[in-house]
């Protein structure tokens, strides 16, 4: 993307031309000289960290004696340098070229008189302290020996391989090197490549080297990564820092080096566009309590962030860690109430609900579900389920109709269990016909994974579990689609939430009655699979070991599997959508396509309670509300209303409403809400990242990397950050003085 000059009456950008172009300087005093000198009423308004991210000045508007160059690759500015040389003149003689958005002040007397004050204060600094000349000023200007010239090269040259290998998912390590005699370090082999093909800066520093020497030690290595990483994770914190408000989202554990790292996400409003990028792992060991302190300290001392702007979090954890991640968000939320504990859009929320139970009978089930998933994702699976599901419903509709909703990724849909309970005869079936393999099409890890599934599946505990599921389940799947959906569909949702609590209270009072149909549901699914209505054998063995007397089936069933589902499930939906979620999905009536279909009798100002202290002039808040819906509402006929977050935030008249506007990107955040074309970026290539690579090949900062390819970086800002956080590291003289380690692909803490 290129650099365009903030300068008024400056065309110049970066892909035009060889000047250096220099950002406005993060220190506020000098920032505001800069902005004085440019002239832009616009840029006064701006803070410097924004200044500092957005604009920049070409070389053309500074002395040329402050302006240097450290390397063939970097140009620098003096750290007192200030613009000076501008063009304010130019644009008289053809007003219409003058852009709005850069166009100039016209300077009053007070503005004049502080110029004047000012210079006249520069002068007074001159003569106490006589200004160097210019040769004097290049003259004491750091100068680099060619040694560490040769060294800057250097570094540049591996960031730009690792970069490289992050970007295109190439391992530190390859596993089978050894086996055929190649070397198991690819940065290593690369560098080798590069030297070979007459790379001039490794072959002065490698010349005397021994050729089979590997000469990178893994502690250069491991710090090259670091410095990769870190670099690439502040560019995407300081976009975080300036929108300022953010939600946290979690992901499933990954294991590095037999810990348990829990992925951790950043919600934000970039740009006016909503954005989800991955930042960094956090050590899942230890208590919730620790966990939260962890997690807290990450984001604070670390990251340099407040959780005063944490507005959301959502936890995607499965199995015997969602139990844990409940604890931590209910930790978080019980010392900072507003960081809302909400569902992810990017998982159904019966899924989430499902996930949410900590009964071994349903985390079985799920885990089962996942293995089905993986199951048909091998060769000629699917075709072979396709295949069951017709012969078994003897090509009617049911069965096209079948096939179409168990297509890819059915096992994560809001009725997964429909789904599953209907298509369970001829999955079984098809995991027959996988077992047979007369055709010895399937391998046989296919075979053995299709064998665990009907292990777990052929077994009446687990036929009872899914009917149960499915039918308590039921109430709130449209409820759940919603969520899933635009911005009006939230707004729907919750004001159902209300009758979908009703209907689970309802069921929940005559819990006898509905179990006795879903219980006898259950049998006749057995009966057609063959499976005999019995106990679970790990509570048989726990009866005869207590000597309790004899236990009704279906009793043990309602007790044990249907009483605990129904009420997991009500307790769930009422902590994941407590007063404060609601009044937050209610004031999404802000957005005008909402308003529209509301016939504008809206009441925000009931639910902005719960985001006041975050509103820059909340005093003035019912009067701005009241112009907002009567802009929309007396609009052209031809103004459509934006439908959602992201469209009304794109509007430039949103600038002029600046308490909705800053609603509108605290409610954006919120983890519920879907990305802006349902894209969820970060997360597809946090999975392709691992699932194309071996667990030994995983890297902390290549994973990084790999993730965030989009992220923009500068090579000279990490060079310069390599030397300043290790000045005394020089590679080249450890291979020198014999001192040669192999470098290894380990993983980086």
């Amino acid at each position: 993307m290129p650099n365009f000059c903030a300068a008024p009456n400056c065309t110049r950008k970066s892909t035009e031309s060889d000047l250096a172009f220099f950002r406005f300087p993060r220190d506020p005093e000098r920032c505001k000289l800069w902005v004085e000198n440019c002239r832009r009423a616009d840029l006064e308004t701006k803070t410097s960290d924004q200044l500092n991210k957005h604009y920049r000045l070409c070389a053309k508007h500074f002395d040329p004696a402050m302006v240097y160059k450290t390397s063939p690759y970097r140009t620098v500015l003096k750290d007192t340098a200030i613009p000076t040389i501008f063009d304010l003149t130019s644009h008289l003689k053809n007003p219409n070229t003058m852009r709005h958005r850069k166009r100039i002040k016209e300077l009053t007397e007070e503005d004049l008189r502080k110029i004047k004050e000012r210079r006249l204060a520069s002068s007074i600094d001159q003569l106490v302290k006589k200004e160097p000349t210019v040769e004097e000023t290049i003259n004491d200007e750091p100068q680099m020996s060619v040694e560490e010239k040769e060294y800057r090269d250097y570094l540049r040259l591996q960031f730009e391989i690792l970069l490289m290998m992050g970007k295109q998912n190439i391992p530190l390590k390859n596993d089978q090197a050894s086996e055929f005699g190649h070397m198991s370090n690819n940065l290593q082999a690369l560098l080798d490549v590069r030297m070979n093909a007459g790379d001039e800066v490794l072959r002065r520093r490698f010349q005397d080297t021994a050729v089979n020497s590997e000469y990178l030690s893994s502690s250069h290595q491991n710090q090259l990564l670091d410095v990769c990483e870190n670099t690439v994770r502040e560019e995407i914190l300081m976009e975080v820092r300036e929108s300022r408000f953010f939600s946290i989202i979690t992901g499933e554990l990954v294991e590095f080096a037999d810990e348990s790292q829990l992925p951790v996400y950043l919600r934000f409003v970039s740009q006016n566009v909503l954005r989800e990028e991955f930042v960094d792992f956090v050590l899942f060991e230890g208590s919730e309590f620790a966990l939260v302190e962890r997690l807290e300290s990450q984001l604070t001392e670390r990251w340099g962030l407040s959780m005063e702007d944490c507005r959301g979090q959502a936890h995607k954890a499965t199995g015997s860690a969602s139990t844990k991640m409940k604890a931590v968000a209910a930790l978080l939320m019980e010392k900072y109430p507003l960081v809302l504990h909400m569902p992810c859009s990017s998982i159904a929320l019966n899924i989430h609900l499902s996930h949410s139970l900590p009964f071994p009978n349903v985390q079985n089930l799920m885990e089962t579900l996942r293995r089905i998933s993986a199951l048909f994702e091998a060769p000629f699976t699917l075709d072979e389920l396709h295949k069951a599901v017709s012969v078994y419903y003897q090509k009617s509709e049911r069965s096209e109709a079948l096939i179409q909703n168990c297509a890819a990724g059915w096992t994560k849909e809001h009725n997964v269990f429909d789904v599953l309970l209907e298509i369970l005869p001829p999955l079984l079936l098809c995991i027959e016909n996988i077992l047979d393999n007369t055709d010895g099409k399937f391998t046989a890890q296919v075979m053995a994974d299709a064998y665990a599934v009907t292990e777990t599946l052929a077994d009446f505990e687990m036929v009872v579990t899914i009917v149960i599921l499915k039918n308590v389940l039921t109430f709130t799947r449209a409820f759940g689609r919603n969520l899933q959906g635009e911005t009006l569909d939230v707004f729907c949702a919750a004001n159902s939430l209300t009758a979908v609590l009703h209907s689970l209270n309802e069921v929940n009072d005559n819990i006898d009655v509905y179990h006795e149909f879903w219980y006898e549901e259950a049998l006749n699914m057995a009966g057609l699979l063959g499976i005999p209505e019995n106990l679970p054998r790990l509570f048989i063995r726990k009866q005869r070991a207590s000597e309790m007397g004899e236990v009704q089936v279906e009793a043990y069933y309602k007790e044990y599997v249907t009483v605990p589902v129904m009420c997991g499930i009500m307790q769930e939906v009422e902590d994941m959508f407590s007063e404060n979620n609601l009044k937050a999905f209610k004031c999404l009536s802000l957005v005008p396509g909402i308003m529209g279909q509301m016939k504008f009798n809206t009441m925000e100002e009931n639910y902005a309670d719960v985001y006041r202290s975050d509103l820059p002039s909340s005093d003035t808040l019912t009067a701005e509300l009241h112009c907002w819906r009567i802009k929309w509402k007396h609009r052209g006929k031809e103004v459509p209303l934006p439908n959602t977050i992201h469209e009304t935030l794109k509007l430039p008249d949103v600038n002029f409403f600046p308490n909705v506007n800053t609603f509108l990107k605290v409610l954006s955040t919120l983890p519920v809400l879907k990305l802006v074309d349902n894209s969820n970026a970060a997360v597809e290539r946090f999975q392709a990242y691992f699932s194309n690579l071996t667990a030994s090949q995983w890297n902390k900062s290549l994973a990084m990397l790999n993730i965030n390819t989009h992220v923009k970086y500068d090579l000279d800002v990490m060079v310069d950050k390599y030397c300043r956080l290790y000045p005394e590291e020089d590679p080249g003289v450890e291979s020198e003085e014999g001192t040669d380690m192999e470098a290894k692909g380990s993983n980086v803490s």
